[in-house]
């Protein structure tokens, strides 16, 4: 066999256990590829300079050094090569540790080899993933914070650590979490997004992990979890932190195991699902009031993403607009007018790129002929200009809008920021009290 097609198929074991090396090159024969042993650090490096390898699996602990040095070291000089670190059991710090570094994945000791064959074949896939362009979701947008969003997404992609994406509300949280599926190895499996503050507490174990026959009133049949639905693929976790902490204790098992147990099973399921999660909130101001625990914070924040909000990006709003009216509108040519685009550049945007399709939405369906002007884009009062204030009827609008600001902040605080809780507090529904905050620009 030719020197081109060894190099095509050979994998790096750095391991000082040689029944461990010769555990993973059994393995790797199997799966018809060819494995280089190194036992140390120095020999791995060497390694590295004399070959080229699709994939290196590195142990933690060398004789003379930490496998993080080789990550660090493969991060600076090769960094398409995917690195899986080998871990004790049950050393989850060790793992955090080096999917920061920049591993792809870790297996744990004693190695599963059905684990293992599933991390190689997702690894080898890295070289494999070719997205035809216009079939990927896309960041719109040129301002230096997309720019280095789009860099971090593309890093992402190459891994398999747990990814925890902040933002407020309508910046495009999941359309990260997609665009990280679709340029990662698993592009070619589902992408599952829940929302886990819609679902019941009661029901929610059963969404996510299945449940058997019987299990409760109502199980009539076998059923599969969203975690196996996302097998090969990714689970999106939205709105993390609605989660109970009694679900949160059995989620963090699934993580670190990768194994779920349905609702009335006696034995737990393997699954190969990536999870990316989500929220608007301040996890670590949650952890402090213990609705989030904290090993479940460090868990699911191996590596957090942030979006920025569309008020410190106010120079991708010309593309996003002309973006979503060519969708909006279809086959119709509906442009802004100058006047229109200078005022949502200067409006500060409370519910972000979501707030920005509804308003083009609405004005798309209710100007006159193909231009959008300021009258039609009918931004909320927040918006009016200082200088109308100077009437007596503003004043007290004005003086109206602070006095239910003030109320509303104060039911807010009183209940921890449950929002559910202060609209019960002072009398509205949900959706009242979302509309009103929108109205009055908190968030």
């Amino acid at each position: 066999m030719s020197r081109k097609t060894n190099d095509a198929t050979r994998v790096l074991i750095v391991d000082d256990e040689p029944d461990l090396c010769e555990l993973l090159a059994i393995t790797l024969r199997g799966m018809g590829l060819q494995s280089d042993s190194a036992g140390t650090l120095d020999a791995a490096k060497q390694a590295l300079t004399g070959g080229t390898f699709r994939l290196c699996l590195c142990d933690l602990r060398l004789p003379d050094g930490s496998g993080l040095e080789l990550i660090e070291h493969i991060q600076r000089t090769q960094p398409q090569l995917p690195v899986a670190m080998i871990t004790a059991h049950g050393d989850v710090g060790a793992a955090v540790a080096a999917m920061k570094a920049g591993a792809f994945d870790f297996v744990n000791k004693p190695v599963n080899v059905r684990a293992l064959r599933g991390l190689i074949d997702t690894a080898l896939r890295l070289s494999r993933v070719r997205a035809e362009p216009g079939t990927l979701p896309t960041l719109i947008g040129d301002s230096p914070a997309m720019q280095a969003l789009r860099i971090t997404v593309a890093k992402l992609a190459r891994s398999q650590a747990p990814v925890f994406i902040h933002g407020e509300s309508g910046v495009g949280k999941e359309r990260v979490a997609r665009l990280i599926h679709a340029q990662s190895p698993r592009a070619d499996g589902l992408f599952v997004p829940v929302n886990c503050g819609a679902i019941p507490e009661h029901l929610l174990e059963s969404e996510l992990f299945g449940h058997v026959k019987g299990s409760f009133t109502g199980a009539s049949a076998d059923r599969e979890g969203l975690f196996q639905t996302a097998a090969g693929g990714t689970l999106f976790l939205d709105e993390i932190g609605a989660v109970p902490p009694a679900m949160q204790v059995k989620l963090l098992r699934a993580l670190q195991e990768r194994a779920v147990r349905p609702v009335g099973a006696r034995q737990e399921v393997p699954v190969d699902a990536r999870v990316l999660s989500a929220t608007h909130e301040d996890l670590a101001a949650l952890v402090r009031e213990g609705r989030v625990r904290q090993d479940f914070y460090y868990r699911i924040n191996v590596i957090q993403v942030t979006v920025p909000p569309l008020r410190d990006r106010a120079q991708d709003i010309p593309a996003l607009a002309a973006d979503l009216l060519a969708r909006i509108a279809g086959g119709e040519q509906l442009r802004l007018t100058p006047a229109a685009l200078s005022a949502l550049q200067g409006y500060a945007f409370p519910g972000n790129v979501r707030e920005l399709e509804n308003i083009l939405e609405r004005a798309a369906a209710l100007c006159e002929g193909p231009q959008i002007d300021v009258t039609d884009l009918h931004l909320p009062a927040a918006y009016e200009e200082p200088a109308r204030a100077t009437d007596a009827g503003d004043d007290l609008n004005a003086e109206l809008a602070g006095v239910e600001r003030a109320r509303i902040v104060a039911a807010l605080e009183a209940t921890r920021y449950n929002r559910t809780a202060a609209a019960a507090r002072l009398g509205l529904t949900l959706r009242q009290l979302r509309y009103r905050m929108l109205k009055l620009g908190l968030n």
